[in-house]
């Protein structure tokens, strides 16, 4: 990779959700949507972004500091890993997919350009990876993730090793020593710092929050005389336009794409483990508050029954999570995961994109070998229709 094509990558790596001026509108419209329009409609807005805070973003917030901190004083070093078992290359590639974040994902890929890992490797980590899309459903079932881990890891270890067995070890074997380290490189965000401080404010009550509703809680009770403003509400979207606001000033404005790198967590303190958590949970927020508002908003201006109309396309549901899995990102993932914890589509659907998803795995498997990664990703949609249409008929038909 010349230097040319390691900026061009470098650049999609800090901008995977679009570039600064997307940011800027998307985040201007929101601010506008909660402060400009007509009353009614001012009212869903701030019901939609509060729910998506507290319901969503301080779960995910948790599960990722819980899963870093995890990865930080184990010192996890899966690049070592894969070098010391590369014979069981295969299901490793897929376990690593298999967990949440796309950093494992994108290890196996740096693996592979260096010639270390074969084709087989790639499709099984393809397969398996489900991408930051996992911590949201991770947050909200953690049961029914287990399960999505279970069949994603099965299906792409038998996937990478009927690719091998089909094609060779050698087949698109990759020659160039490629040094991976860039990939790992996180830089920490100055401004950031100054915010951790207003972004916990809102993230640990908001935890609290969450924990209340989920129990069936009247949290607005919680504040006296204040619970006739509805401070639930206000402390969730002013949670939620913050995230927003930090996505669209930071300078690394998608995932931190360091997820288990043992690298990194020798190196760097609690700091840079902050920041990783605000990045990535901001990141998912963004996606979650943009599927949460399309739905909504759809509704009161249309009537419009999305939940009817996949009940009435349930047939080719499966198929079209597994298309929007092929879109390179987390983002148009995390919009699917959210349909399927919403109720608006099967878990057939949830598990077809599951498996067709690569994540942000896919930025540098094109970027550094864009056939296989095109090859690799085709193979996907085969056992994601096979195990997606599989479970609908078997069980929801």
């Amino acid at each position: 990779m010349n230097i040319s094509e390691k900026k061009a990558f470098k650049d999609r790596r800090r901008t995977p959700s679009g570039s600064r001026e997307l940011r800027v509108v998307i985040f201007l419209g929101l601010l506008c949507l909660a402060v400009f329009t007509p009353e009614n409609l001012r009212g869903i807005v701030h019901e939609t972004l509060a729910e998506a805070y507290i319901a969503v973003s301080t779960f995910v917030a948790f599960t990722l500091f819980l899963f870093y901190s995890i990865e930080h004083f184990l010192k996890l070093d899966t690049n070592y890993l894969l070098e010391k078992y590369e014979r069981f290359q295969v299901p490793i590639a897929a376990l690593m997919g298999a967990l949440p974040g796309c950093g494992g994902a994108i290890i196996v890929i740096t693996q592979y350009v260096t010639g270390r890992l074969g084709f087989g490797a790639v499709v099984a980590v393809l397969t398996s990876t489900m991408g930051d899309a996992a911590f949201l459903l991770l947050a909200q079932e953690p049961v029914t993730v287990l399960k999505i881990y279970a069949i994603c890891l099965t299906v792409g270890t038998l996937s990478g090793y009927f690719v091998t067995f089909i094609h060779g070890k050698d087949f698109l074997k990759h020659k160039v020593d490629t040094k991976p380290h860039f990939l790992h490189t996180f830089e920490p965000d100055p401004h950031l710092w100054l915010l951790h401080t207003p972004w916990l404010l809102f993230m640990i009550p908001g935890l609290a929050l969450g924990i209340g509703n989920a129990l069936q809680i009247d949290t607005n009770e919680w504040f006296g005389t204040l619970a006739e403003y509805d401070p639930t509400t206000w402390i969730g979207m002013l949670g939620a336009l913050l995230c927003v606001g930090i996505w669209t000033t930071a300078k690394n404005a998608g995932p931190s794409l360091t997820n288990l790198s043992g690298k990194l967590t020798e190196t760097h303190g609690f700091k840079i483990h902050l920041e990783r958590v605000m990045i990535d949970t901001n990141f998912v927020t963004v996606w979650v508050i943009v599927a949460f508002l399309a739905y909504e908003l759809a509704m009161h201006f249309s009537g419009f029954d999305l939940a009817g109309f996949f009940a009435v396309w349930a047939p080719l549901t499966p198929l079209i999570a597994v298309l929007i899995g092929f879109v390179p990102g987390c983002g148009p993932q995390i919009v699917v995961t959210t349909l399927y914890l919403t109720g608006i589509v099967p878990f057939s659907a949830q598990i077809g994109n599951a498996i067709s998803n690569d994540g942000d795995a896919l930025f540098p498997a094109i970027a550094l070998a864009p056939r296989a990664a095109v090859l690799a990703t085709a193979y996907t949609a085969v056992p994601a229709l096979i195990t997606a249409y599989g479970y609908y008929f078997l069980f929801e038909l």
